[in-house]
Protein backbone atom coordinates (compact mmCIF):
# COMPACT_ATOMS: atom_id res chain seq x y z
CA UNK A 1 0.00 0.00 0.00
CA UNK A 2 1.36 3.74 -1.29
CA UNK A 3 1.14 5.86 2.09
CA UNK A 4 0.07 9.64 0.80
CA UNK A 5 2.09 12.43 0.45
CA UNK A 6 -0.29 14.19 2.97
CA UNK A 7 0.10 11.95 5.52
CA UNK A 8 4.28 11.90 5.32
CA UNK A 9 4.31 15.34 5.90
CA UNK A 10 1.89 15.44 8.44
CA UNK A 11 4.29 12.49 10.38
CA UNK A 12 7.16 14.78 10.11
CA UNK A 13 5.21 17.96 11.37
CA UNK A 14 3.97 15.17 14.61
CA UNK A 15 7.54 13.80 15.07
CA UNK A 16 9.10 17.05 15.69
CA UNK A 17 6.12 18.52 17.49
CA UNK A 18 7.01 19.10 21.36
CA UNK A 19 5.32 16.74 24.35
CA UNK A 20 5.48 16.66 27.43
CA UNK A 21 8.28 14.40 29.14
CA UNK A 22 7.72 13.16 32.64
CA UNK A 23 9.19 10.32 35.03
CA UNK A 24 7.31 7.35 36.24
CA UNK A 25 5.42 9.42 38.70
CA UNK A 26 4.32 11.93 36.00
CA UNK A 27 5.93 14.55 37.21
CA UNK A 28 6.85 17.05 34.12
CA UNK A 29 10.86 17.18 33.12
CA UNK A 30 10.37 19.35 29.88
CA UNK A 31 9.59 19.53 26.25
CA UNK A 32 11.05 17.34 23.50
CA UNK A 33 10.40 15.99 19.89
CA UNK A 34 8.06 13.34 20.13
CA UNK A 35 10.67 11.33 18.01
CA UNK A 36 13.07 12.02 20.26
CA UNK A 37 10.58 10.97 23.63
CA UNK A 38 10.15 7.62 21.63
CA UNK A 39 13.19 6.99 20.45
CA UNK A 40 14.82 7.49 23.68
CA UNK A 41 12.42 5.23 25.30
CA UNK A 42 11.73 8.21 27.59
CA UNK A 43 7.97 8.37 28.88
CA UNK A 44 5.31 10.89 27.65
CA UNK A 45 1.96 12.05 28.34
CA UNK A 46 -1.01 10.65 26.46
CA UNK A 47 -4.65 10.87 26.40
CA UNK A 48 -7.69 8.44 25.28
CA UNK A 49 -10.80 9.61 24.61
CA UNK A 50 -13.64 7.02 24.19
CA UNK A 51 -16.30 8.31 22.30
CA UNK A 52 -20.05 6.72 22.47
CA UNK A 53 -23.18 7.47 20.27
CA UNK A 54 -26.47 7.75 22.68
CA UNK A 55 -26.85 4.23 22.27
CA UNK A 56 -23.94 3.19 23.91
CA UNK A 57 -21.89 2.22 21.11
CA UNK A 58 -17.89 3.01 20.76
CA UNK A 59 -16.14 4.73 18.07
CA UNK A 60 -13.66 2.40 16.50
CA UNK A 61 -11.17 3.43 13.92
CA UNK A 62 -8.61 2.09 12.33
CA UNK A 63 -5.09 4.26 12.07
CA UNK A 64 -3.19 5.39 9.08
CA UNK A 65 -0.24 3.43 8.12
CA UNK A 66 2.24 6.34 8.05
CA UNK A 67 1.82 6.37 12.28
CA UNK A 68 4.46 6.29 14.04
CA UNK A 69 3.63 3.30 16.41
CA UNK A 70 0.40 0.72 15.50
CA UNK A 71 0.35 1.82 11.90
CA UNK A 72 -2.88 0.42 10.16
CA UNK A 73 -4.05 -0.75 13.45
CA UNK A 74 -7.88 -0.33 14.30
CA UNK A 75 -8.00 2.01 17.61
CA UNK A 76 -11.09 2.12 20.20
CA UNK A 77 -10.06 5.62 21.61
CA UNK A 78 -9.21 8.80 19.87
CA UNK A 79 -6.34 10.39 21.68
CA UNK A 80 -2.78 11.64 21.36
CA UNK A 81 0.41 12.81 23.18
CA UNK A 82 0.19 15.91 25.34
CA UNK A 83 1.59 18.99 23.82
CA UNK A 84 4.45 20.75 25.97
CA UNK A 85 2.25 23.35 27.74
CA UNK A 86 -1.00 21.81 27.56
CA UNK A 87 -3.29 20.06 30.42
CA UNK A 88 -4.43 16.40 29.93
CA UNK A 89 -8.27 17.96 29.27
CA UNK A 90 -7.06 20.49 26.83
CA UNK A 91 -5.24 17.83 25.03
CA UNK A 92 -8.28 15.55 25.19
CA UNK A 93 -10.39 17.96 23.90
CA UNK A 94 -8.06 18.49 21.07
CA UNK A 95 -7.13 15.27 19.86
CA UNK A 96 -10.98 14.94 19.67
CA UNK A 97 -11.55 17.09 17.59
CA UNK A 98 -9.01 16.73 15.26
CA UNK A 99 -9.27 12.90 14.86
CA UNK A 100 -12.93 12.57 14.62
CA UNK A 101 -14.09 16.24 14.57
CA UNK A 102 -16.14 16.30 17.73
CA UNK A 103 -16.34 19.46 19.61
CA UNK A 104 -18.11 20.82 22.59
CA UNK A 105 -18.87 17.95 23.95
CA UNK A 106 -18.55 17.34 27.61
CA UNK A 107 -15.79 15.55 28.53
CA UNK A 108 -15.46 12.97 31.65
CA UNK A 109 -12.45 12.29 33.30
CA UNK A 110 -12.08 8.40 34.40
CA UNK A 111 -8.09 8.20 35.83
CA UNK A 112 -4.83 7.86 34.75
CA UNK A 113 -2.74 5.09 34.75
CA UNK A 114 0.97 4.33 33.66
CA UNK A 115 1.55 2.35 30.73
CA UNK A 116 5.19 0.72 29.71
CA UNK A 117 5.79 -1.22 26.61
CA UNK A 118 9.14 -1.04 25.04
CA UNK A 119 8.77 1.93 22.24
CA UNK A 120 5.18 3.18 23.94
CA UNK A 121 5.69 4.43 27.37
CA UNK A 122 3.06 6.63 28.67
CA UNK A 123 1.11 8.37 31.48
CA UNK A 124 -2.32 8.31 30.10
CA UNK A 125 -5.94 10.43 31.02
CA UNK A 126 -9.10 8.31 30.05
CA UNK A 127 -12.09 10.48 28.74
CA UNK A 128 -15.40 9.26 27.61
CA UNK A 129 -17.52 11.00 25.46
CA UNK A 130 -20.73 11.26 24.14
CA UNK A 131 -21.93 12.36 21.01
CA UNK A 132 -24.62 11.64 17.77
CA UNK A 133 -22.47 14.50 16.10
CA UNK A 134 -21.65 12.94 12.33
CA UNK A 135 -17.99 11.74 12.48
CA UNK A 136 -15.54 14.12 10.65
CA UNK A 137 -12.45 11.83 9.73
CA UNK A 138 -8.83 13.36 9.72
CA UNK A 139 -7.57 11.57 6.89
CA UNK A 140 -3.88 11.91 7.97
CA UNK A 141 -4.40 10.02 10.82
CA UNK A 142 -8.01 7.78 10.47
CA UNK A 143 -8.79 5.24 7.42
CA UNK A 144 -12.21 4.52 8.33
CA UNK A 145 -14.72 4.50 11.76
CA UNK A 146 -17.78 2.79 12.91
CA UNK A 147 -19.88 2.64 15.74
CA UNK A 148 -19.56 -0.65 17.68
CA UNK A 149 -21.11 -1.91 21.11
CA UNK A 150 -17.88 -2.46 23.37
CA UNK A 151 -18.47 -6.24 23.28
CA UNK A 152 -17.92 -6.58 19.65
CA UNK A 153 -14.51 -4.23 19.71
CA UNK A 154 -13.33 -6.53 22.32
CA UNK A 155 -14.45 -9.65 20.65
CA UNK A 156 -12.82 -7.97 17.18
CA UNK A 157 -9.71 -6.94 19.24
CA UNK A 158 -8.67 -10.81 19.86
CA UNK A 159 -8.69 -11.38 15.93
CA UNK A 160 -7.25 -8.16 14.19
CA UNK A 161 -4.51 -5.91 15.14
CA UNK A 162 -6.01 -3.05 17.99
CA UNK A 163 -3.71 -0.82 19.60
CA UNK A 164 -2.77 -2.10 22.91
CA UNK A 165 -2.51 1.04 25.26
CA UNK A 166 -6.04 2.14 24.25
CA UNK A 167 -7.05 -1.38 24.95
CA UNK A 168 -5.86 -0.97 28.41
CA UNK A 169 -7.63 2.41 28.68
CA UNK A 170 -10.99 0.74 27.55
CA UNK A 171 -10.33 -1.67 30.85
CA UNK A 172 -9.89 1.10 32.83
CA UNK A 173 -12.96 2.69 31.94
CA UNK A 174 -14.92 -0.08 32.19
CA UNK A 175 -13.68 -0.69 35.68
CA UNK A 176 -14.31 2.84 37.11
CA UNK A 177 -17.93 2.26 36.02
Amino acid sequence: MTINPAEVAHRAASDAELVAWVDEHDQYLGALARAELRERGLIGRCTFILLFNSQGELCVHRRTLSKALYPGYWDVAAGGMVGAHEEYAESAARELEEELGIAGVTLRFHEKFYFDQPGNRLWCAVFSAVSDAPLRLQPEEVIEARFVTVEQAEAESRKKDFCPDSLAALQRYKASL
